[in-house]
C-alpha cells in the first residue's frame, strides 16, 4: 500500500505540472485569444477555465487518494505482501469470504433491482413488482443455508 501511495503522489505532482503547462499554453495560444476577444475591445488574459480547473481537481483527487493510502499504510503498521519484493503470490491471497457458486438468488435479486429501475423509468407500478421480487430474492439468498440440502 505504501507503493500505491507513492504512485498517487507522483500522479498528483504530474497533474499539478500539467495544469501549469495547460494554463500557460492557453495564455500563449493566439488562436484562442482571437476567439474570445470581444468585438469592441481587448479582453484580459484568456484562461481556458474548464480544462484548468478540471486538471487541477484531478491533481487534488490524486493527492486525496495518496494521503488516504499513506495514512492507512501507517495505521496498519506492518508491511503488506504487495510491498515486499521477496513475497510470493500465495502471501497476498487472504480469505475473501464464502460464496455459493451454484446459487441462483443473486441473479434473481439483480432481476428484481433491474425491474425496480425499469419501473422508475417507464411506469411506477412496475417498481412494485420489482420490489416484491427483490425482497423475496434477498430473503432467499440470506436464508439459503438454513433449510434443505445445504442446511448447516
Amino acid at each position: 500500500m505504501g507503493v500505491n501511495a507513492k504512485l498517487f503522489w507522483i500522479l498528483a505532482g504530474f497533474f499539478v505540472v500539467a495544469d501549469a503547462a495547460y494554463t500557460i499554453w492557453s495564455l500563449l495560444d493566439s488562436n484562442y485569444r482571437l476567439s474570445v476577444e470581444p468585438a469592441g475591445g481587448v479582453a484580459g488574459p484568456p484562461i481556458e477555465w474548464v480544462g484548468t480547473v478540471g486538471i487541477a481537481l484531478t491533481g487534488v483527487l490524486s493527492a486525496f487518494i495518496a494521503f488516504y493510502l499513506g495514512r492507512t499504510n501507517k495505521a496498519l503498521g506492518g508491511t503488506l505482501a504487495e510491498d515486499r519484493p521477496d513475497a510470493d503470490i500465495d502471501d497476498g491471497d487472504a480469505e475473501q469470504g464464502f460464496f455459493s457458486p451454484w446459487s441462483w438468488w443473486p441473479l434473481m435479486l439483480a432481476a428484481g433491482a433491474a425491474t425496480v429501475f425499469l419501473g422508475i423509468a417507464v411506469g411506477f407500478w412496475i417498481s412494485y413488482i420489482g420490489a416484491c421480487i427483490a425482497v423475496i430474492s434477498l430473503v432467499g439468498w440470506v436464508y439459503e443455508y438454513y433449510r434443505g440440502y445445504f442446511a448447516r
